[in-house]
C-alpha cells in the first residue's frame, strides 16, 4: 500500500512537513554549511549523532551539517542521497514514568560519498576550512592497524588509513597552520577509543614515511578524544515499515529507530564544550576530565544487571526483559542487584548512580523492545566475568560479605548451562522440558557439558561441581574458591536451584 505515497526529500519537506509536528523547524536548516564529516552512515550515528546536530541545528547553536562517508564497498549512502539526506527518526520508549513516542523528519546529514567509488572526492573535503570535525563509527574492529594500507590508495582499506591519507592532505592543503587542526571524535565500542586512534594514525605516518612536521602537527593541533556512548538503536523498523509510512503519509527507505534514552561522555577539555555546545541544546553529553567512572558505571549497572538477570529471568520462564521489570518479583530481585549489590561498589556520587539506575530500569521498560534474554544470553561466561564478577568480587572486599544477589545469580548462570549434549556448536539445555540452545566458546559449552555429564552420572556432587566452576582458570583467571564464604554459598544456591527452582529459591532470597 505504501507504495503509493509520495517520498521523503527535500521538496517533500518544504512543501508538506515544515512547520508541522514532524517537522517544526523553518527551511534554513536544510542550508547550514558543511562542518562535519562522518565515517559511517549507519543506524546508530543516524539516531544519536546526527540526531543531536539536528537538535543543535534547531535551536541556532551550531549551524552546520554533516557529510557522511560510507567506509566500506556496502552501505545506504544511495539510499539516503535519493532523499536528500532526508530520514525519519522514532524515538520511543518510557520516560518520567511515560511512553513516549516521538518522530521527526532529520535534516543533519547535507549529503552521501562513498568512500571506494568517489575517494576524491572525500578528500577534497580535507580542503573546506568550516569543516572542523570528524566523527567515526566504524565497528570495533574498525580502528586497527593495517599495514598493507597505502598513502595512494583509493581509498586505504582501513578506517585508520583513510584518515590518515584525509587528515594529511589537509595538512598539506593548509601548510601544517595550526589552526585547521580537526576535531576527531570516535564513537566506537572500544576503550580509549581516541588514543587507540590516534596511535594508529601515527604509526601508518610513519609506515608511509611521512614528514616529521605532519605527525608533530597531528599530536600539537589534532584532537582525538576517549568517548562513551549509549542509546539503544533498533534501526529500520521492518516489521512496522507499512503501517508508520501510512501513519505519516510518505515513504521513507532510511527509517530509523531508537530508544529515548541518550548519553554522551567526551574526555575533553572544556573549553571545546563551546564548540560543540550540545548543552545549549538540552543534550544529555557530558565533557569530563576521565571517562572511565562512566564506562565503570554503564559496565556494571546497565551491562551487569541485564548479565546478572539473563538465567534468573530465563529460567522463571520470563522471556522478554520488559516482561521481567513488569514481573514484582523479577523486578525485585533488578533492583536489589542494583542498589543493593553494585552501586554500593562504586566511586562516583551518589546521585548520579541513583539517577542512572532509574533510568536504566525505565530503559529496560521500553514496550518498543522486544528485547529477548536469550539473545542476550551471548558468551555469557565472560560477560559475566567482566560485567558482573568486578562488582562481586569488590563487594566482598570492601564490605567483608557476600553480595547474596549476585552469588545467586552465578548459581542460575551455571544452573542456566546445565546441558550435555553439544549440538552445531549449541549446547542444548532444557527449560520445564521446552528446549533452548546455547551459544558460547565452543571451551566453555564442552566444560559445561562435561561437568553437568559427570553430575547427571553422579561422579561429583554439587559442591564439586560449584567449586569446579569457580576454579576454572579459563574463565576467570582466578579461583575464586578463595574468596571468603563464595563457594559454601554457591552450593547452597545451587541445591536450592536443583531441588526448588529458580522462581521459588528467588523467593526465599528475597524474603530474607
Amino acid at each position: 500500500m505504501s507504495k503509493n505515497l509520495p517520498k521523503l526529500n527535500k521538496e517533500y519537506l518544504k512543501d508538506n512537513l515544515l512547520g508541522t509536528e514532524l517537522a517544526d523547524y523553518s527551511a534554513d536548516i536544510l542550508e547550514y554549511p558543511e562542518r562535519v564529516i562522518q565515517f559511517g552512515e549507519g543506524n546508530f550515528l543516524r539516531a544519536f549523532v546526527d540526531w543531536m546536530f539536528h537538535q543543535m541545528n534547531k535551536e541556532g547553536v551550531f549551524k552546520g551539517r554533516t557529510v557522511v562517508v560510507q567506509p566500506i564497498p556496502q552501505g545506504r549512502v544511495s539510499n539516503l542521497n535519493k532523499q536528500d539526506g532526508l530520514y525519519t527518526l522514532l524515538l520511543r520508549g518510557r520516560q518520567d514514568g511515560k511512553v513516549v513516542d516521538q518522530r521527526e523528519v532529520m535534516t543533519a546529514v547535507s549529503r552521501g560519498l562513498e568512500a571506494y567509488t568517489q575517494w576524491d572526492e572525500v578528500l577534497k573535503l580535507a580542503e573546506n576550512p568550516e569543516i572542523e570535525f570528524i566523527v567515526s563509527n566504524t565497528t570495533e574492529a574498525g580502528i586497527v592497524y593495517s599495514p598493507d594500507d597505502k598513502l595512494n590508495d583509493t581509498p586505504p582499506d582501513s578506517y585508520p588509513g583513510k584518515l590518515t591519507a584525509y587528515l594529511y592532505r589537509r595538512y598539506q592543503f593548509f601548510n601544517g597552520v595550526s589552526d585547521k587542526g580537526m576535531l576527531i571524535i570516535p564513537v566506537e565500542l572500544i576503550e580509549r577509543n581516541g588514543d587507540i586512534l590516534r596511535e594508529v594514525v601515527l604509526k601508518l605516518a610513519d609506515n608511509w614515511k611521512l614528514p616529521e612536521g605532519f605527525k608533530d602537527w597531528i599530536r600539537e593541533h589534532n584532537t582525538f578524544v576517549n568517548t562513551l556512548v549509549d542509546r539503544i538503536v533498533t534501526g529500520y523498523p521492518f516489521k512496522e515499515k507499512d503501517k508508520l509510512e501510512e501513519e505519516l503519509g510518505y515513504c521513507d527507505e532510511n527509517l530509523d529507530t531508537g530508544e529515548i534514552f541518550h548519553l554522551w561522555i567526551i574526555e575533553g577539555d572544556e573549553s571545546l564544550k563551546e564548540k560543540l555546545p550540545f548543552h545549549k541544546a538540552g543534550l544529555n553529553v557530558k565533557w569530563v576530565d576521565d571517562v572511565t567512572p562512566y564506562r565503570s558505571r554503564k559496565v556494571k549497572i546497565l551491562n551487569g544487571a541485564h548479565t546478572s538477570t539473563v538465567p534468573v529471568s530465563y529460567l522463571a520462564g520470563i522471556d522478554l526483559v520488559r516482561d521481567a521489570v513488569d514481573d514484582q518479583l523479577l523486578s525485585d530481585f533488578i533492583k536489589k542487584v542494583i542498589f543493593e549489590n553494585i552501586i554500593p561498589t562504586m566511586s562516583l556520587s551518589a546521585e548520579e548512580l541513583d539517577d542512572f539506575a532509574k533510568k536504566i530500569l525505565e530503559r529496560f521498560a521500553n514496550p518498543f523492545i522486544d528485547h529477548k534474554w536469550l539473545d542476550i544470553s551471548l558468551n555469557s561466561t565472560s560477560k559475566f566475568k567482566t560485567r558482573v564478577l568486578p562488582s562481586l568480587v569488590e563487594f566482598i572486599e570492601q564490605k567483608e560479605e557476600l553480595p547474596d544477589k549476585l552469588v545467586f545469580s552465578l548459581a542460575a548462570l551455571i544452573t542456566f548451562y546445565k546441558g550435555t549434549e553439544i549440538r552445531d556448536k549449541y549446547l542444548v539445555a532444557y527449560r520445564q522440558q521446552e528446549e533452548y540452545l546455547i551459544k558460547d566458546d565452543i571451551s566453555a559449552l564442552e566444560f559445561f557439558a562435561d561437568l553437568w555429564g559427570r553430575y547427571e552420572n553422579n561422579e561429583l556432587g554439587i559442591e564439586k561441581l560449584a567449586e569446579d566452576v569457580l576454579g576454572h582458570q579459563e574463565f576467570w583467571q582466578q579461583d575464586l574458591n578463595e574468596l571468603p564464604g563464595l563457594t559454601a554459598a554457591l552450593t547452597d544456591y545451587l541445591k536450592q536451584i536443583e531441588e526448588q527452582g529458580v522462581k521459588k529459591s528467588l523467593t526465599v532470597l528475597l524474603d530474607k
